[in-house]
This record gives C-alpha cells, structure tokens and sequence, in this order.
C-alpha cells in the first residue's frame, strides 16, 4: 500500500513522520530553534612569522595578513550566523574603550595571527622519470573576544597544509612552476579547523540586547531584520545581576539577572545592522525606565 503511492517504502517510515508531525504541531519548541545573527568585528590579523619580511617590509600591507583576514571573513559570512562589522584601527578602539567595551558596537570581537609559515620543494629522480613536489604549511592562532564580558571566551590554534606535484616520464609531463596559491590553500586549511568551533562557541551563548528607549508604553531594543528578529518574535527581559569582583584575578564579575517580563516586536527599520532597531510591547513587571541600562533583553 506505501510503495503504490510513491511516499514511503515501509509503514514504519509513515507512522514516524506521522508521529513527529503531531509532536511538532503539538510542542513547538520541537520546532528549530530561531537563531539570531550575532554582530562580530575581525579585528587585527597579524603576520608573527618571519617569511618575506625585508628591510622594507610594510606590516600594515602585509598580503598574507590581508589574505588570512579575507579568508576568515568569507568563512564567517558563509556561515549565515553572522553580521561582520567593518572596524577600521579596531586596535586603536579597543584601547579607547577601556573597559566599556560596547562602545565597539559588536557582540564578540575576533583576532588572529599567522604564527608559522614554511615553504619547501621536494624532487625525486629514477630511471626514467623524476618528480617535484611543492608543500607550504601554515599555522594559525584565534582568539574571540566577548564584548559584554572584554573576556577570551575561546583561544586555539591549527595548522594547514596545502601541496602540488608535477611529474615527468621519460621527458613528458608538466613543469613544476612556483605556486603562488599554495599560500592561500595553506592559511585556508588551517582557518576552517577553527571555523566550527568560533561558531559554537558565539551560538552556545545567549544573544543579548537592550532597551535604547521607552516612550508611550513602546520599547525601543537594539537589533533588526538583519539579525533575524521578525514581527511577533517574543524575548525575555532581565534586571543585570550584581557586579563582584574576584579578588583573586581582579576581574568584575555579573551575576546571573532574574527575569521580570517579555517583549514582543511590533516593528523594525533602520538602514544598517549597526543601526537598526526594533520597537516593541512589554508584559511583566514595571521596567524603571530612568534606569533602562539595568535591564537587558535575552533569546534564551
């Protein structure tokens, strides 16, 4: 009777799909889960390594700086997780931001550096052929930043190597040139071990806003259709918990906040994602809102 119709080879794949469909229409939680872009700046990207540095050497030029931060930056965005912020002198911003690093406008801040860089040739020669062998091998070093926190949530490194070989039999076959990709396929390497694990690290936490603004019962958050909030989406409001300070590594600590309300969105605009932002409805407890920066918005 299933395999008539063409739908399932076997009653037991009916009855399952049956069975997730009334799970899904009866627990929506069954559904995926929304997921909010969150806003990251690749900041410095540096070359440690000593390869092609000459008496005039340019470090702000750098080529395979700018390739490692182009490949990072096309690996993220293919990612769809991610809204990349472009922050020109971003070393010079961190340090202008102290402590509040918000002013960064970003959720987690990423910087890498190039630490290891080789090239070598390998020949092989018999009777009646012979064999060239290029391989570069490149070594990479991430830290990610969370902003909220100015804490290294996540800090590793990986190495990639990339290679060609050209062969000749008895006079035929192709020259073994200089590679000049080989550097890219390298760093490439290298970047996507680190990949899966910048964007476990940035999802695993809550994505976080706040309210900018509380006008005729409305309230204004940060964040818009380029993060992925759409009209009806419902997030929970938090009063911030305490600040400490751990005595032991000088570092200020804020406590888990306790949930007073939720937030509904009405509508969205702005013309950038660093811009946009989302005017909503409130349900819970009176928000003070001549203290609006105690109060932060959560999607977990």
């Amino acid at each position: 009777m299933f395999t008539k119709f063409g739908y399932f080879s076997k009653p037991k794949e009916f009855l399952c799909s049956i069975f997730a469909l009334l799970m899904l229409v009866a627990h929506p939680s069954f559904a995926q889960e929304k997921s909010i872009k969150r806003k990251v700046a690749v900041g410095r990207f540096s070359n440690e390594t000593q390869y092609a540095k000459g008496f005039f050497y340019d470090k702000e030029n750098d080529p395979m700086r700018k390739q490692a931060l182009d490949i990072l930056s096309t690996k993220l965005a293919a990612s769809g997780k991610f809204i990349l912020l472009e922050r020109d002198g971003l070393d010079i911003l961190v340090k202008e931001a102290g402590s509040d690093m918000s002013k960064i406008g970003a959720d987690y801040i990423i910087l890498g550096s190039i630490t290891e860089f080789g090239r070598k040739t390998e020949g092989h020669k018999k009777a009646f052929s012979r064999s060239k062998t290029q391989t570069v091998e490149a070594g990479v070093s991430i830290r990610l930043v969370e902003v909220a926190t100015s804490l290294v949530i996540y800090s590793d490194e990986a190495k990639g190597f990339a290679e060609v070989t050209n062969k000749k039999v008895m006079g035929f076959g192709g020259a073994a040139n200089y590679d000049a990709t080989l550097s890219d396929k390298a760093i490439s390497a290298a970047i996507s071990q680190l990949i899966e694990n910048i964007i476990n690290k940035c999802m695993d936490k809550p994505w976080r806003s706040y309210i900018l603004s509380a006008e005729e019962g409305s309230y204004i958050i940060s964040g818009g259709q380029a993060q992925g909030l759409a009209v009806g989406d419902v997030f929970n409001v938090y009063v911030k918990g305490k600040v400490v300070k751990n005595p032991q590594t000088g570092i200020s600590i804020e406590l888990p906040g306790h949930k007073v309300g939720t937030v509904k969105v009405l509508s969205s605009y702005g013309d950038m994602p660093e811009t946009e932002v989302s005017i909503c409805s409130y349900d819970g407890t009176a928000i003070d809102v001549a203290n609006l920066a105690n109060y932060y918005i959560s999607d977990k």
